[in-house]
């Protein structure tokens, strides 16, 4: 993958997520905490509450290497819900690198609210270069990232360049289930500005052959299901009270793309889960 592809999915995952009609669903719908993909317990579970039950499940991976005095970096970390998670839970250190600024300006405020700010560095910046030292971290965390990065071979390298011998990597993106065809997910993608979507088999292959041991994938994909429905049934629902979130125009794309992901979700396209290894 060319520079220029790269530095042109990082220019695009920035505009994204710094726009406001993005923010805006990103707060209003998804809780403005954890933009990712949740773990239910049942289907009408608001998504806020299944998304902190995957921090939750991704830190359990990794509980014999976190605690005061361990460090942790957040690839892609958002609006900080599971940097706050490993600070407030295990008073490790957590350096939460993120290309938005937008979000890194919210991530600081819910920090500082929260009296976490001296255990979590917000820093701004693109996980295809990460600013730290080889074998930097504990634990290498990062959640639905890999899938705006334009060369995910090179994320994965530096992922995995910045941890300590001992460490773990803790993964998880929405992905292409391995047998899908590319063409089909073509207008999935088109929400998330990216062309395609890893796969399972991609993620275990470069991992492996960076010489990690243990590459484990806990498989959720049946999360995914409930996930993409309440999103979408909230949308729909929820449509008047959250004219003020986002435009018009974008709650068209959303009322038009979401039952997209629902439909591919039946049709055993997409894949989720949780990957971890060990250095």
């Amino acid at each position: 993958m060319g520079e220029t592809a790269t530095t042109h999915a990082a220019n695009t995952a920035r505009a994204y997520y710094d726009s406001a009609d993005v923010d805006g669903f990103y707060t209003a719908v998804w809780g403005g905490d954890d933009i990712h993909t949740g773990i239910y317990e049942h289907p009408d579970e608001p998504v806020a509450r299944a998304s902190r039950r995957t921090d939750a499940r991704m830190a359990a991976r990794v509980a014999d290497l976190l605690g005061p005095g361990r460090t942790v970096i957040d690839l892609g970390s958002g609006y900080g819900g599971a940097a706050r998670h490993l600070a407030r839970t295990y008073g490790c250190r957590v350096v939460a690198l993120n290309i938005s600024d937008v979000q890194n300006r919210r991530h600081r405020e819910l920090n500082a609210r929260e009296g976490l700010d001296a255990l979590i560095d917000v820093v701004a910046g693109s996980f295809q270069d990460v600013p730290a030292p080889d074998g930097r971290f504990d634990v290498v965390w990062t959640q639905e990232a890999l899938v705006h990065s334009g060369d995910r071979a090179r994320m994965l390298s530096e992922a995995v360049r910045v941890l300590a011998p001992g460490g773990a990597l803790v993964l998880t993106d929405v992905m292409a289930a391995d047998d899908s065809h590319r063409d089909a997910l073509r207008p999935v993608c088109e929400r998330l500005n990216v062309a395609d979507l890893a796969t399972p088999e991609f993620v275990r292959e470069r991992l492996t052959g960076l010489g990690l041991g243990r590459v484990r994938f806990d498989d959720l994909s049946e999360n995914l299901l409930p996930h993409y429905t309440r999103l979408a049934e909230d949308v729909r629902r929820h449509g008047d009270e959250l004219a003020g979130a986002y435009s018009d125009a974008y709650r068209e794309r959303l009322r038009a793309n979401l039952p997209l992901w629902v439909d591919a979700c039946e049709n055993g396209l997409l894949s989720w889960g949780v990957f971890h290894a060990r250095r």
